[in-house]
């Protein structure tokens, strides 16, 4: 993999991060999740001033709610699921399963993957090795099941599975601090679960980023990428939920 694209973090709210993307060859822009507009435009202002794509994953409010002043200031494409269309501001661009968007000199694969919401969609830049999972992957945990089972979200992981460990997961939220007293409740002799909470710790003590990080330490780690069955990974979603 090299670097084709850049992925920087852009918090907002209280814990959304959105992503601003760019194609390096042709400074191509896009922006992932905008939950706000104006830290998003400080960011698009501090890279250059323009904005040409933004992707949604899902419909939820605090992923697009600061798409509206965008698109009035910078007029990109908008970029998300045919499907969910009718809950998704006016889209441009209208994506499939197996779909890939042009994204400058490189492009955008899509994955369905439901289970936070019926209609959410992950992108991945293969030859950059990002993945942009939105509400589905978080560091060291998963994403709520608001519309879709456990078996969606299941089936959803399955699609990252023959992505390379060295794929860099770029997700929604800073969840990763409470995600991991849950996984070492459920794996407390995985050192390398023991090493990455320690990592996070001293991280947002710092007040830093603990994303992106590698899907390769999130396998090492995370419960439930490490769940064998749709099963499994209900009965983790459920002791999550409770915990």
């Amino acid at each position: 993999m090299t670097t084709t694209v850049t992925a920087t973090a852009i918090p907002m709210l209280t814990d959304n991060y959105s992503w601003l993307l760019l194609e390096i060859a042709t400074g191509t822009t896009g922006i992932v999740d905008p939950a706000e507009a104006a830290p998003a435009i400080a960011a698009i202002e501090a890279a250059g001033g323009k904005l040409d794509y933004i992707f949604i994953t899902h419909h939820h409010g605090d992923h697009i709610d600061g798409i509206p002043e965008l698109v009035a200031r910078y007029h990109p494409k908008i970029i998300g699921n045919a499907a969910d269309a009718h809950r998704l501001p006016k889209l441009d661009i209208a994506v499939r399963e197996g779909d890939s968007v042009p994204f400058g000199n490189t492009q955008a694969q899509i994955f369905n993957t439901p289970g936070h919401t019926i209609g959410h969609i992950a992108y991945y830049f293969a030859d950059a090795g990002i993945l942009l999972p939105g509400d589905t992957l978080f560091s060291l945990g998963c994403g709520r099941l608001f519309e879709g089972s456990a078996a969606d979200m299941f089936g959803a992981f399955q699609k990252f599975a023959p992505l390379p460990d060295a794929t860099l997961i770029c997700a929604g939220h800073e969840y990763t601090a409470s995600n991991a007293k849950f996984a070492l409740a459920q794996d407390p002799t995985n050192a390398a679960l023991q090493a990455r909470a320690t990592e996070v710790t001293h991280l947002r003590a710092e007040g830093k980023h603990t994303l992106p990080v590698t899907l390769g330490q999130e396998r090492a780690t995370n419960p439930f990428i490490r769940a064998e069955t749709a099963q499994a990974f209900a009965s983790l979603r459920k002791a999550k939920d409770n915990f």
